[in-house]
């Protein structure tokens, strides 16, 4: 279509988008604006486009170099596969959360995680996530896949997978020890308010170590290897180790504003096991086969073909 004219360009873009396609445009001249402007995605040269050109499009390629529109793509998924690794950390957290509380609250009357706990958490989930998580680097693999559908959900199969696997295990897991805490871990011998101090304390370190074992898991939504390239990645390394430096602060020295209490070396052991199975159960998630096809366009499919 190089040397068509800008009506035969327009009308190519605008039957390629009525059938469902995502269109990209690439164009240097003022005859190639129609066709920019009409596009999903308009590329001009940044400096032998006209003027024209480049108000029409929405990336300019500062160096006219068509190899450059690779990097574009890579850069636009990673940007698309970063919020998707972000919501499926967030949502982990948020449901996990959620059920925790309202399940003791309905139980017992008593929230193991109360409001400064939360806000700590909401500070590791929204501020110090988000962070990590979306300055992952692009990589080749991302170019492996196909592009991402007009109408696909964000939220795909294999996250749900991963955000049911991480939240079911959390939630089972520190909601026996919010019920059966004090047998669990040997404190019938402490006195009835102590005791709860410390199950609450408890429960809060884990779950707050939990999701910082996740984030990693978080990194590679569908990849089995978690680490691949996670040294590279120094914001995401520093700001895993500035979150658990403060973890330690918070519940060695100012347990007076959390609530909190002190918890000895066995139950901090026990916190970090309980926060590293969630590694290998991530990995044996990986091997759950899910459909890469939303179940709402299998089921759009079935009924077009009756």
């Amino acid at each position: 279509m190089g040397r068509s004219s800008p009506n035969d360009k327009l009308l190519l873009v605008q039957a390629l988008r009525k059938k469902g396609h995502i269109v990209a445009v690439t164009g240097d001249g003022t005859n190639d604006a129609p066709a920019l402007q009409e596009a999903d995605i308009g590329l001009a040269m940044g400096i032998q486009g006209t003027e024209v050109a480049k108000e029409s499009s929405d990336i300019i390629i500062l160096d006219d170099n068509f190899a450059s529109v690779v990097k574009v793509v890579r850069w636009g998924r990673s940007v698309y596969s970063n919020i998707q690794k972000f919501i499926q950390f967030q949502l982990t957290v948020n449901v996990a959360a959620l059920v925790i509380n309202v399940v003791a609250a309905v139980s017992s009357g008593n929230v193991p995680l109360n409001a400064v706990q939360l806000l700590w958490v909401n500070l590791i989930m929204d501020t110090l996530g988000a962070l990590a998580l979306a300055t992952e680097p692009p990589t080749n693999r991302l170019m492996n896949g196909s592009p991402v559908g007009r109408r696909e959900p964000l939220i795909t199969n294999i996250m749900w997978r991963n955000l049911i696997i991480q939240a079911l295990y959390q939630v089972a897991v520190l909601l026996a020890f919010n019920f059966g805490g004090r047998s669990i871990l040997h404190m019938k011998d402490d006195t009835l308010e102590h005791a709860e101090k410390v199950k609450n304390t408890f429960v809060f370190n884990t779950f707050v170590l939990c999701q910082i074992f996740n984030e990693f898991n978080a990194r590679k939504p569908d990849e089995k290897n978690v680490f691949h390239g996670v040294t590279k990645n120094h914001l995401f390394m520093g700001i895993v180790g500035i979150t658990v430096l403060l973890q330690v602060l918070i519940i060695e020295f100012f347990g007076h504003f959390t609530s909190t209490v002190r918890l000895n070396w066995k139950l901090w052991l026990i916190s970090i096991a309980i926060a590293f199975v969630s590694w290998p159960l991530a990995l044996f998630g990986k091997f759950i086969p899910v459909p890469q096809v939303p179940s709402r366009d299998i089921f759009r499919r079935r009924r077009n073909r009756h």
